[in-house]
């Protein structure tokens, strides 16, 4: 704005939060921990502070919640407090108990990734001189720790260095390359490892100029050294080629060169490494040939260093076969030969797995370049392909075997989830694609399957002979790998298979729900929720409800008695098919329901002791939405029934703060109380002042959830608040100054204003009001942002719609004479273009119909030279397109850009809320608004009007309101 609208100091504006605690922190602190805060709260580096902490660490050990809760507690109070992080640290080199110095460098960790990151509008939660001392000493410490703790504070490192690195920590990479002169290999491997950490990113991160520069930095200061270390490790393998410890800790160093090699390659080629690619492919060449004895493990689980290095090595020579092929060329030949001797070489044992998964992935990436085609076009070698390496890596070993039946989630997770990419099979079928065009499949997703097919393969026949057969076997638990793979055919080929065949194959996979294998009644869970989701014509579901009625009763049963299965007490595809299938059933589900929510809470109840599987649990939230959707639908006084169930087991989550459930229990309440007729029982007033405790809404995933939450509360029970609980509102009004002090949740900020403003008795709110004015010109003044001012323009005219034009201009000007000309002049008339969203657009069309046409001092004052002008900005928000345009220099922060790492906000679909709009059928079109109201004005004033048309309005807008007022009947006068 052209120059301050409002004076900062004259008007200082503080709504309070409410700021006692709640009665769970009362209830969780101890006494013992309330003495120790006011022992530790100036957080000296002192002995008995040491001690304090070091109490409290082993009791974040204990496994009875009641001691270890409170201990974790009194730590997240106590953390914001300087010299906390110092005093870790202190305990984490110095104590003598080992467990307590683990224990603190994992805390130390994790305290390192919730609060390093700054973040705009936010508090910094570490204090500069504690940024400072942990950056001076971390690097030192952790290459002078024992491993476990080295790693954790690596791993540290490479979190500040996410942030900080380089323009915060310019001597960061320095400091660590000096000390590849030390000769100590756990020196040497603590900087390779922290360095791997660092830079494994560039392998994700999208191209940018930022990108580039980092990258150039850290390939100046670390190329030639890293190159340099690789060169005098080798030497010192064939140094020391008998002695098996020093072996391990130089091959060891080699497996995370070859990691950083690769991370150095991935953007793009670096001139220095073009430059030096003979001395690191030819090492590496060696590298893959060598095969000394003293490495060799006899454990056939676990890959040994020998295996590490030589599957890095693969991948980083299937790096360059695919990006870098016309300067790898001279180099491709001898990799080709030497991958394709491991592979012939190379045992059945599950050590190896990933060095020839990776080894297969090589050649796939090679076969599939044009000019390498000639390497395989051979009769010869493609059989010798097929017999020595396809085949055998295709079998179903017994490790498979015990993996499908010990280690179902591990099995599961590769094979229906696609991330077995370091499994044999997927690299063996990689490597057939690349040599052939695929027979059977020639499109996939994930999301619907084979989508197209070649005609070769009849899939419906095979299905018939093959798969039925097999799943309609009377005995579930009779060869279950057997029956795990037809259903998982039906499920990948279920965009293939015609209706009927999909409707027969429902009741079996309802029958292999009840199977032993934890694998196979997934299978069946996940295949039916595939075929619940498919689309019919005219966009409904394939399957209708009237088809699944003769099931319903089974496969409701089926699904929660899977879930009873050993193995499968949080199975989230059983969950997943519950949601699904009440989802897909509707009405259906109704009489079962009383049942189902019982087992639904009880299964909460028990996961919310410890919550360990986020998809399970956000399919039992939204199970438990649809429930309460469904049935209220048709009956909304039952939802009290729900109430009464939930409410017991909400309250033990809010009591015990489980974090992870409560965003998910806010959006619940949110539907459950947007059920309620204008009416708000008892048991949520109870609830209201503990909604407004700053800790609930320090957490970024509350916000959302609880604002909609607030909302309802407005909606719901805006007369008990004013009437019972009018010292809360102070604390509501806080909770929007928090908010809309953020770039990140000032949006929110504004839904819960725009609520009180649309919902409050106008008496309650009437000496906050100007406040509320002068919070809002601060933020524009200190930090004026798209979104924001996009905001503010809705609320001003949702302002201007409930208390009338004149109360708007009166409360503007008694802020600031002449304030509301300077508004209209420097923000609403430039900017309403800027307004997106159907109701957002009505509210600010109404709100300035009303300004225009209802506001004398519009007509009467040094205000009329405004009025043409926002009259033509009202008109173009009707027709011009949406101005999306961002300002170059703004920093613009996506609304779901979550600070730290704290719990995200995860959205329930099936608790969605509607889209609210506060005119509703008062105005149904307001360009015909417009037209009536200016009619009715220029009656009041005649000729006022069409004169100040005819000499400011241009000529298209003219024309654009000459329509508005043939629809509306009228004309001006």
């Amino acid at each position: 704005m052209a120059r301050a609208v409002v004076d900062p100091s004259r008007a200082p504006v503080a709504f309070g939060l409410q700021q006692p605690q709640s009665e769970v922190r009362q209830r969780v602190r101890t006494s013992r921990c309330d003495q120790s805060v006011n022992e530790v709260s100036s957080m000296e580096l002192n002995d008995a502070n040491l001690q304090t902490l070091t109490e409290f660490l082993r009791k974040t050990l204990d496994p009875d919640p009641t001691v270890r809760r409170p201990a974790e507690k009194f730590l997240e109070s106590v953390e914001g407090n300087q010299n906390y992080p110092l005093l870790l640290l202190t305990l984490l080199e110095k104590s003598q108990d080992n467990v307590i110095r683990v224990c603190a460098a994992v805390t130390f960790k994790n305290y390192i990734k919730r609060n390093w990151r700054i973040v705009e509008d936010e508090p910094n939660k570490i204090s500069d001189p504690d940024r400072t001392a942990i950056k001076a000493n971390i690097v030192n410490l952790m290459l002078s720790s024992p491993e476990q703790i080295q790693k954790q504070l690596s791993d540290a490192i490479s979190i500040i260095g996410r942030e900080d690195f380089p323009q915060k920590w310019p001597d960061l990479l320095t400091d660590m390359v000096t000390r590849f002169r030390s000769g100590d290999f756990h020196i040497i491997n603590g900087v390779l490892h922290t360095a791997h950490s660092l830079f494994k990113r560039y392998r994700h991160e999208f191209k940018s100029n930022e990108l580039w520069s980092e990258i150039k930095l850290v390939l100046d200061t670390f190329a030639l050294p890293l190159t340099e270390l690789f060169k005098a490790t080798i030497e010192l393998c064939q140094t020391h080629a008998t002695d098996v410890n020093a072996l391990k800790v130089l091959f060891s160093s080699l497996t995370l060169i070859s990691k950083l090699f690769y991370s150095l390659n991935f953007q793009d080629l670096p001139e220095f490494f073009e430059d030096n690619m003979e001395t690191w492919m030819s090492n590496f060449h060696g590298l893959l040939t060598v095969d000394n004895k003293l490495l060799q493990t006899d454990d056939e689980e676990e890959a040994g260093l020998l295996e590490l290095l030589k599957s890095q090595i693969c991948d980083n020579a299937a790096l360059y076969a695919q990006k870098y092929d016309e300067e790898f060329q001279p180099y491709l030949p001898r990799f080709v030969t030497a991958i394709w001797n491991l592979l012939i070489s190379t045992g059945q044992e599950v050590k190896y797995d990933l060095l020839v998964s990776n080894a297969i992935q090589f050649l796939a990436s090679v076969c599939e370049r044009p000019h390498y085609k000639h390497l395989f076009e051979d009769q010869n070698i493609l059989t010798s392909i097929c017999e020595k390496v396809i085949v055998p890596n295709m079998e179903f070993r017994s490790a498979d075997e015990e993996a499908f039946e010990d280690n179902s989630e591990e099995y599961i997770r590769r094979d229906l989830e696609g991330s077995d990419i370091d499994t044999r099979r997927r690299a063996a079928c990689d490597l057939v694609r690349g040599l052939f065009t695929s027979l059977a499949s020639k499109a996939q997703t994930q999301k619907h399957g084979i989508t197209q097919a070649n005609e070769l393969v009849n899939l419906t026949e095979f299905f018939v002979n093959h798969i039925l057969p097999d799943l309609q076997s009377s005995n579930v638990n009779e060869f279950p790998v057997l029956k795990a793979d037809a259903i998982k055919y039906v499920m990948i080929f279920r965009s293939q298979l015609p209706k009927e065949h999909l409707l027969r194959a429902v009741p079996l996979l309802i029958t292999h729900l009840q199977a032993g294998s934890t694998v196979e009644h997934t299978y069946a869970a996940h295949a039916l929720e595939r075929l619940f989701t498919m689309k019919g014509p005219e966009n409904t579901t394939l399957i209708t409800p009237a088809e699944m009625a003769p099931f319903t009763e089974q496969l409701l049963n089926n699904l929660f008695k899977g879930l009873a299965l050993p193995g499968s007490a949080e199975n989230e595809y059983i969950m997943k098919a519950i949601m699904r299938s009440f989802s897909l059933l509707q009405e259906s589900i109704v009489p079962y329901i009383p049942t189902l929510i019982g087992q639904l809470t009880h299964k909460l109840l028990l996961v919310s002791k410890n919550p360990s599987k986020p998809h399970f649990n956000h399919y039992l939230f939204e199970s438990l939405c649809l429930s309460v959707r469904i049935t209220c639908k048709s009956n909304p006084a039952t939802v009290s029934s729900f109430e009464e169930a939930l409410f017991p087991v909400f309250t033990e989550i809010l009591q015990n703060d489980v974090q992870e459930f409560l965003p998910y229990v806010f959006q619940v309440m949110s539907l459950l109380l947007e059920i309620h007729s204008n009416s708000i029982p008892s048991s949520y007033m109870a609830l209201f002042p503990h909604l407004l405790q700053p800790v609930l809404w320090e957490r970024t995933g509350n916000i959302p959830p609880l604002v909609r939450l607030l909302q309802a509360y407005l909606e719901k029970g805006n007369a008990t608040i004013a009437g019972s609980a009018a010292d809360k509102i102070p604390g509501l009004l806080g909770v929007f100054q928090k908010l809309i002090a953020s770039k990140a949740n000032d949006h929110q900020g504004f839904y819960l204003l725009n609520s009180i403003i649309e919902h409050m008795p106008p008496e309650s709110i009437t000496q906050y009001r100007k406040q509320i004015f002068i919070l809002l010109f601060q933020r524009l003044q200190s930090s004026k942002t798209t979104k924001f001012i996009k905001s503010f323009l809705v609320f001003v005219n949702l302002y201007c719609v409930k208390y009338g034009a004149i109360a708007l201009q009166e409360i503007f000007d008694s802020i600031q004479p002449k304030m509301f000309g300077m508004v209209l002049e420097k923000i609403v008339i430039p900017e309403v273009q800027k307004v997106s969203g159907a109701v957002e657009t009505k509210i600010c069309a109404v709100g300035i119909t009303k300004i225009l046409t209802e506001c004398p001092a519009m007509m009467d004052t040094e205000y009329t030279k405004l009025w043409t002008p926002l009259l033509q900005a009202l008109i173009g928000l009707f027709e011009l397109p949406e101005d999306d345009s961002i300002p170059e220099d703004e920093h613009f922060i996506d609304i779901e850009d979550t600070p730290g790492y704290q719990t995200a906000f995860s959205q329930l679909a099936f608790a969605g809320k509607k889209e609210h709009d506060p005119i509703g059928d008062a105005v149904g079109n307001p360009k015909i608004l417009l037209a009536q109201s200016l009619h009715k004005l220029s009656t009041a004033c005649p000729g006022r009007v069409p004169s100040m048309l005819s000499t400011s309005l241009n000529a298209e807008a003219l024309q654009f309101l000459q329509g508005y007022l043939q629809a509306a009947t009228v004309q001006l006068v």
